[in-house]
């Protein structure tokens, strides 16, 4: 796990070094797989990270570094497990712009030598286009659209998708359509489809033409593949890829599946 705020993440009381061979020390790992010991584990995951030489940055503590090698700390203590997938949540939203791309180069690089696969929590649409191969869209825990992040983030199904690429800074004018209705509370799910009580498509009345309304306010449903390797959880847009005028809908898919 790699966390937002790395200086929130990081124990003050501990050096860089306990702080990287913690996780190994939990998980009782006193040598690698190649008879590596504790401290050549930590010394290549320093270097891994970017903080070279390692044996430099032992015995210091975290108010001693800048923003970007804490942040580098943390994906150093990721890293001494060796592991096959790290989950980064907003990775560098607490940086600054210059070491932001440092870090997701880091990151980029890690995934392509070590081979592991790094899934990245994010609010930041033009980060996503940037660095994933695959988008999720997720709205009140449940993942409403899956795919390629060209096809999502160019080509969204789901209306939530694309009311978060209506609000995306561009050149030429400021006139974006907003959300109608109260935010969502997550201790209180609507019927139906999550997003149907704020959906523009249901308040402009296309779901209504396509004879899907009363689905979107009524009948759950999971993720349909759409485009190939395209998911989407959304009547109007199944009725849409089936070319038909609503008559799908009454029936939503038995084997959906949510996150």
């Amino acid at each position: 796990m790699v966390f937002q705020d790395p200086t929130g993440s990081l124990n003050p009381r501990q050096t860089i070094y306990e702080i990287v061979a913690e996780g190994l020390r939990i998980h009782k790992i006193s040598r690698g797989p190649n008879g590596d010991s504790e401290e050549q584990l930590v010394a290549r995951a320093l270097s891994r990270a970017g903080l070279r030489p390692p044996e430099r940055f032992y015995l210091l503590y975290p108010h001693e570094l800048s923003g970007g090698q804490r942040q580098r700390v943390v994906i150093a203590g990721a890293l001494a497990l060796d592991p096959e997938v790290i989950v980064a949540d907003e990775p560098v939203s607490n940086l600054d712009a210059s070491v932001r791309g440092e870090i997701l180069r880091l990151l980029l690089q890690l995934r392509d030598t070590l081979q592991i696969s790094i899934l990245i929590v994010t609010h930041d649409l033009g980060l996503a286009w940037t660095v994933a191969d695959r988008v999720a869209v997720m709205y009140l825990g449940r993942i409403v659209e899956i795919g390629p992040a060209a096809d999502v983030l160019t080509k969204p199904l789901h209306p939530y998708t694309r009311a978060l690429l209506d609000v995306v800074p561009e050149a030429g004018g400021a006139d974006r359509p907003i959300l109608a209705g109260e935010p969502p509370d997550p201790t209180n799910i609507p019927e139906g489809c999550r997003f149907h009580p704020r959906c523009p498509a249901l308040a402009r009345g296309e779901s209504a033409q396509a004879g899907v309304d009363h689905a979107c306010r009524e009948q759950d449903l999971g993720l349909e593949e759409l485009r190939p390797q395209h998911w989407v959880a959304c009547h109007l847009a199944r009725v849409r890829a089936a070319g038909g005028n609503g008559a799908r809908a009454t029936a939503p898919s038995p084997s959906g599946t949510s996150s």
